[in-house]
Parts: structure tokens; sequence; C-alpha cells
């Protein structure tokens, strides 16, 4: 039998199964938005997959423009999205799903008048992934300038600090 997870403030402090409000979950934020990855550490940590969610205010990424070597997986719960996918701008509404094959160049800009809520799902395991120039990613301040590396492009936006969950849709 597999046993219930210990979750203290919104966190797993054990492996094992569990069900975790995403209100009461552990959040962070820095000048992107709100992520709350719904996992602990060691044996708390998904071993093989990563979902989490994301809290996009408009005209900020959720990450910066990449390629990576697993497949990656989105939905727009709330609000609206910029998509930057293979140097094409698409725009995302509520309830849009966009698969991401692995290789895929992309990244993900809040929209609109107000935040955006993404689900975001990839599988774990891989090591490579890359961070193109792209023009249409670096106007939007989602993408690498030539010469940056993705650690500088993601300093401008600050390191992570713990906070309460964002104010959710019932």
């Amino acid at each position: 039998m597999v046993p219930e997870a210990k979750v203290e403030n919104g966190v797993p402090q054990t492996g094992g199964w569990f069900v975790l409000n995403a209100r009461e979950a552990h959040w962070e934020y820095n000048e992107l938005g709100g992520y709350s990855p719904f996992e602990g550490e060691g044996d708390a940590r998904f071993a093989d997959l990563a979902v989490n969610l994301n809290w996009l205010a408009p005209g900020k990424p959720m990450a910066m423009y990449h390629a990576e070597e697993s497949q990656e997986a989105f939905l727009v719960l709330l609000g609206e999205c910029l998509l930057i996918v293979e140097g094409e701008e698409r725009p995302l509404r509520q309830w849009d799903f966009f698969h991401c094959p692995p290789w895929t160049e992309h990244t993900i800009l809040g929209a609109g008048d107000g935040p955006s809520l993404v689900l975001a799902t990839s599988l774990r395991g891989q090591e490579g992934a890359r961070y193109p120039v792209n023009e249409a990613a670096v106007r939007h301040t989602a993408g690498v300038e030539e010469g940056m590396t993705p650690r500088e492009a993601y300093a401008r936006f600050g390191e992570l600090q713990e906070g309460p969950a964002p104010e959710l849709p019932r």
C-alpha cells in the first residue's frame, strides 16, 4: 500500500499520495509572477513528472524562450496569454491547450487586462535545454540576447520569495 504523504504549510514533507488545494499550496514570487510546484524535496519531489501553476501578470513571461529535451504541456486556466513558439506569436485564451514536443522553442507570457493562470507539466530526468536568441522573445523581455546566459537573463527578475496564494477563482 502507498502511504499518504505528510503535508505541512502547503508542502509535501514525505513521499506518497496527497490532496492539496492550490489555495493552500506553497507559492513563490518574483517579478515574473507566482509559481507553485505542488511538491517538496527528497522523496517528496516528483520523480518523473513536473507539474506547476504559474500566476502571470500581463506582459510577464513564465520562462525565458527556450527548447528542451522533454515534451511539455500547458493549459490556460484563467485569463489571456501570448505564446511565442518557433518565433511566431500566438494568442492563447482560457482553456487553450499547448502541446510542446521535444526541442520546440517557446515561452508563454501573461496578456490582456488581468492576471493569467497556467498549468504546466513536463517530464523529469532530461538533461538538455537551449536558450536561442529570438527577436520576438527579446522584444517581450522573454528571451536572451546575444552573448547572454540563461542565468543572466533570469537574474533581472529577482530571487523567488515565499508568499500567499494569489486570488484564485472560485
